[in-house]
């Protein structure tokens, strides 16, 4: 079967967009400290009356700037209808995914596993890894749904803000309507997921809620400003595998 460029390409970028939502939502449970990590001591800031702020943030962020750049990527050359249809499936996926990961935690664990696997000859080790899995793998209803509906509101705010964008600057200044698609986009994700999953979820105060969503929303701000030239550069390669002729087309088609 024949799909031709444009079909090996979206295949491609679907399957980077999907894999990176769904490796986001499972290594999301880990939260990291970005100043350690980077060898600084970590910030200690007051906002709201909040004290103690810094970046620590949830590791599902390292693979954030793959999925901002698939979606615009995806918007340019394929259109809202590209990412609408996208986003939905990758919901349908994630949601799938979460009950297959319930039901795993709920099966009945072998006792060899469950006690013994998990200690090395010295006696160290996990001496529960059932309970481990549950802890790792078992996030929170509210924190699922939260991040769910943050993702889906956030790619369809993106792929509006884009083409919207897109109508008056036409193909010109990519970084506008790349950069600031997601600025918008990512403002409204940053506070979703913490309002359904934290306030609503687990009665945090509202000012807690918003001082660290500020912080989240700082640190993808520089990131997308950061990450700029690579959406040159993706649009760069992406121009030169379909040519010139086919790459108008699909440009001039997405924005229909």
């Amino acid at each position: 079967m024949n799909i031709g460029k444009e079909g090996k390409l979206f295949i491609i970028l679907s399957g980077f967009f999907i894999s990176n939502a769904l490796l986001a939502e499972f290594v999301g449970i880990k939260i990291f400290s970005l100043e350690k990590t980077l060898g600084f001591t970590p910030f200690d800031w007051s906002m709201f009356g909040v004290d103690g702020l810094g970046f620590n943030l949830t590791a599902g962020v390292l693979l954030w700037p793959v999925v901002f750049v698939m979606t615009d990527v995806i918007n340019e050359y394929y259109g809202k209808k590209g990412v609408r249809q996208l986003s939905f499936l990758t919901v349908g996926l994630i949601i799938y995914a979460f009950i297959m990961i319930f039901l795993a935690i709920n099966i009945a664990p072998n006792d060899w596993w469950q006690y013994q696997s998990g200690i090395d000859e010295k006696g160290i080790g996990i001496p529960d890894m059932n309970l481990a899995f549950k802890k790792i793998f078992g996030q929170g209803l509210w924190i699922i749904v939260g991040s769910l509906v943050a993702f889906l509101i956030g790619q369809l705010v993106d792929v509006y803000v884009f083409q919207g964008i897109k109508k008056y600057t036409g193909e010109a200044k990519v970084w506008l309507r790349a950069t600031g698609s997601t600025l918008v986009s990512q403002f409204i994700d940053s506070f979703v997921v913490l309002i359904i999953a934290f306030y609503i979820g687990a009665d945090w105060p509202l000012t807690r809620v918003v001082a660290i969503g500020l912080m989240n929303y700082f640190y993808k701000f520089i990131m997308a400003i950061l990450l700029t030239p690579v959406i040159y550069l993706v649009h760069h390669l992406i121009d030169q595998y379909l040519g010139a002729t086919l790459a108008k087309k699909l440009k001039k088609e997405s924005s229909l």
